[in-house]
């Protein structure tokens, strides 16, 4: 591969090892830099976090955030969610008690919606959409609007209002934020917009294409220029010419070559843009291939049971995955218990990744009750075990059977072994990988007793301590061993 020419020797040298290690970064121009080490190590060090879905789509609470809008073939129905917000008053908001309850969560950082496919902006937005459906008669219509939170009674900026309550509380600030536009009719060229029109293209309409181009690029730009300095800037979807899922396929990069609409080099520029003005920002792939810092696989944990060559892995990782059936909050909707949420995050930080799990308030900006009990059972597990987690990397092998995930501390002294789904009669666990060193010492998280253990053959045999079930202090059906003095076989 060639070497990246950027022009500051240490960048140089960072991006190159980046390069190197990670195949999805190889492809990006050679005069682009990605976000860099210290921030990658930031999101390692985090693990958890918490991706905030709020917008019209939940004062509706009937369907997958604003999907609807596309999947439902109703004229009537998009009127009615396009008005909306001349009425949408959430006093129910109070971005210091979200953040007090995410903290209490044990979250790190948070990704909060910025603007979702439908269009509507929830921070304070300048700029102006001059072309519009009218639903009345499918024709497109002139029209002056921001489309976005200070058009509706609330008239307050909820991004900027959540962005400091999450720094005052010294949470990871990350703002999510949708390509696609199916309000504003110079957006009508991706494949899931009602208002899609294959035949829309810089040269059939100039003037809407450059519109569209500028008020995109300067969206990206009041988001990257007025919150002050970000952690994570979540993109969704993708025009034509990009890959939304960024496939890599034997090591190869397959872009999509048909540019009809020539947008591609738009995108990068704007891309560029946006690492000007926050070098250190981690930017998700999706529409932006190549130039991104990390991906999300989503509603899935990957399987590691045949890995590929870790140094070169296509990009740094984490699992997004909602805490109930969807994203956003739904009247009827199911909440996946707590063991749930516990055994997926150590699954996932043990092969690697971060977890972010979604959920979202109501219309009125209040949590369901369900989604707060949820919350705060994780963080008081976390509490006691979240040494096993936070700041901690991957082993060389990151289980032992079903029910053991293995993390170790990032000076590699101490290995942290999470029993999943322990029956609570059981007297023994086996570590088959686990490696005994030197002057070692075993406990169990919240318990101050030495764990007794003993060789077998290559195994080592741990004893649960005595009425360890009544002792531990939060959900005994998964505890963590702390052990120091071994290592785990790969």
């Amino acid at each position: 591969m060639a070497d990246w020419n950027g022009i500051d020797g240490a960048s140089t040298q960072e991006e190159n090892e980046l390069r190197k290690k990670y195949l999805g970064y190889r492809y990006a121009d050679l005069d682009y830099c990605h976000a860099g080490k210290a921030a990658l190590e930031k999101l390692h060090d985090w693990k958890f976090g918490i991706r905030i879905h709020w917008g019209i789509y939940s004062v509706l609470g009937d369907s997958r955030e604003s999907w609807n809008l596309t999947e439902r073939n109703d004229p009537a129905y998009r009127a009615l969610y396009e008005n909306i917000y001349h009425c949408w008053n959430p006093n129910g908001f109070d971005a210091d008690q979200w953040a007090t309850l995410f903290r209490s969560a044990g979250f790190q950082f948070f990704t909060f919606t910025t603007k979702h496919h439908d269009g509507f902006s929830l921070f304070d937005t300048a700029t102006r959409i001059r072309r519009r459906r009218d639903h009345n008669t499918g024709n497109m219509v002139g029209c002056d609007l921001k489309y976005s939170i200070m058009e509706t009674p609330f008239r307050r900026d909820v991004t900027r209002e959540l962005v400091d309550a999450g720094r005052r509380a010294g949470l990871g600030v990350g703002l999510y934020y949708s390509h696609i536009d199916w309000f504003d009719s110079d957006f009508r060229l991706d494949q899931w917009n009602y208002q899609y029109d294959p035949a829309y293209t810089r040269q059939s309409d100039p003037a809407g294409y450059a519109r569209f181009i500028a008020r995109h690029r300067e969206q990206l730009r009041e988001l990257c220029s007025n919150y002050g300095k970000l952690d994570i800037l979540s993109l969704d979807m993708a025009f034509p010419g990009f890959d939304p899922d960024f496939q890599l396929a034997d090591g190869i990069l397959h872009m999509e070559q048909g540019e009809a609409c020539g947008i591609r080099r738009d995108l990068v520029e704007t891309v560029k843009m946006i690492r000007k003005l926050q070098p250190e920002l981690l930017i998700r792939h999706r529409g932006i291939d190549p130039y991104g810092d990390y991906q999300t696989p989503e509603r899935v944990v990957p399987s590691l049971e045949d890995p590929e060559d870790k140094s070169s892995v296509p990009l740094p990782w984490k699992v997004i995955y909602p805490g109930s059936r969807h994203f956003s909050y739904q009247r009827d909707d199911e909440y996946k218990p707590v063991s749930w949420i516990i055994n997926n995050l150590m699954d996932i930080i043990s092969k690697g990744g971060a977890f972010q799990l979604g959920y979202g308030p109501d219309g009125n900006g209040v949590w369901d009750g369900r989604c707060v009990d949820r919350m705060l059972a994780v963080g008081r597990w976390l509490k006691v075990n979240g040494e096993a987690v936070y700041g901690t990397r991957a082993c060389a092998r990151y289980n032992d059977g079903d029910s053991i995930r293995y993390t170790k501390s990032k000076d590699g002294k101490t290995v942290y072994a999470a029993v999943l789904n322990w029956k609570l009669d059981g007297k023994q666990v086996i570590l088959e990988h686990l490696e005994l060193l030197n002057e070692v010492k075993i406990t169990v998280l919240g318990l101050p007793d030495q764990v007794k253990w003993e060789r077998r053959c290559d195994a080592v045999v741990l004893f649960v301590p005595e009425n360890f079930q009544y002792r531990i202090p939060v959900m005994p059906e998964t505890f963590v061993f702390k052990i120091s003095g071994a290592t785990v076989r790969g």
